[in-house]
C-alpha cells in the first residue's frame, strides 16, 4: 500500500505540474522553491518538538512533497527523476554504513559517526574539496553553521584544550565587547559580539549540547514569561508600556 502511495503522489505532482494542471505550481523552479522547502523543514521541527504524531505525520508529508517537486522539475528538465533520487540514497546509506552493512562493527555511537565520516571523505564530492571547511551550507542558521565549522575544524586536531580554556575566552571575548560598546563603533562591535557568539557554540559542544537548541528554548521561555507578565498587567487593568522597569522586573522575576 505504502509503494502505491508513493507513486500516486507522484503522478499527482505530475499531474500539478502538466498543461492542464496548476498555473502555481507550473511556474515554479529550483530557485522559487527554495524558501518553500525551508519553511517546510521547520515545520518538521516544530511538529517533533510538539510530541504530536499527528501533526508530525502531516508535516514530514508535507516535506516529502518538497522532495518529490524538485524531481519533477529535473525530470521535466532531463536531470533526474525521483527513482534516481530514491536510488542514490540507497547506495549512499550502504556505503556510508560498512559498520552495519560490511564487515566491520561499530563499538560505539562516536565510532560509528567515525566510519561515516571516512566513508563520506572517500565520495568524489568532497575528495575534490579544497578545504575541510567547504560544504558547509551558507543558508545554515548562523549558530547552526558555527557549530558545524568548529566540528569539523576540531575533528582535524584544530581545538582548544578543554572546556576551561573555551569559557575563559567567553570572559575574554566579553570585555572586549564591553570596550566595544564604549568606542561606539558599530562595525567592531558587531564584530565582537560575532566572536562571542562562536565561542559560546565551542562551549556548547564541549558540554554536549546544540547552541541552536538552546537559543530555542531560550528563546521560547523568554516569550513564556514575558506573556505571564502582560497577563497580569492585563488583570490590573494596566498596559505594559506604563510600567517602570522596576515593576516590570520584579513581575519577571516571579514569573519564572
Amino acid at each position: 500500500m505504502s509503494a502505491k502511495s508513493f507513486t500516486k503522489l507522484v503522478k499527482v505532482m505530475e499531474k500539478l505540474r502538466s498543461r492542464g494542471g496548476c498555473p502555481w505550481d507550473r511556474a515554479q523552479t529550483h530557485s522559487s522553491l527554495k524558501k518553500h522547502l525551508i519553511e517546510e523543514a521547520y515545520e518538521v521541527c516544530e511538529a517533533i518538538d510538539s510530541k504530536d504524531p499527528e501533526r508530525l505525520k502531516d508535516e514530514l508529508g508535507d516535506f516529502l512533497f518538497q522532495v518529490v517537486f524538485h524531481a519533477q522539475v529535473a525530470k521535466e528538465r532531463g536531470a533526474f527523476d525521483i527513482k534516481d533520487v530514491i536510488r542514490a540514497s540507497y547506495k549512499k546509506m550502504l556505503r556510508r554504513h560498512p559498520h552495519v552493512f560490511g564487515k566491520h562493527k561499530a563499538k560505539s555511537p562516536e565510532d560509528a559517526y567515525k566510519r561515516w565520516q571516512e566513508k563520506k571523505g572517500q565520495e568524489k564530492n568532497y575528495r575534490s574539496r579544497k578545504s575541510l571547511l567547504d560544504g558547509v551550507p551558507k543558508t545554515l542558521p548562523a549558530l547552526l553553521k558555527a557549530q558545524k565549522i568548529s566540528k569539523r575544524a576540531a575533528s582535524a586536531g584544530f581545538d582548544w584544550p578543554d572546556v576551561e580554556f573555551a569559557v575563559n575566552k567567553v570572559h575574554e571575548e566579553l570585555e572586549e565587547v564591553k570596550e566595544e560598546l564604549k568606542s561606539k563603533n558599530k562595525r567592531r562591535l558587531a564584530e565582537e559580539i560575532g566572536d562571542l557568539l562562536f565561542v559560546i557554540t565551542i562551549v556548547a559542544r564541549f558540554g554536549g549540547v546544540d547552541a541552536e537548541d538552546a537559543l530555542h528554548s531560550a528563546t521560547k521561555k523568554f516569550a513564556r514569561r514575558f506573556g505571564k507578565i502582560e497577563s497580569t498587567l492585563k488583570r490590573r487593568n494596566k498596559k505594559i508600556n506604563e510600567c517602570g522597569f522596576e515593576e516590570l522586573y520584579r513581575l519577571w522575576r516571579i514569573n519564572r
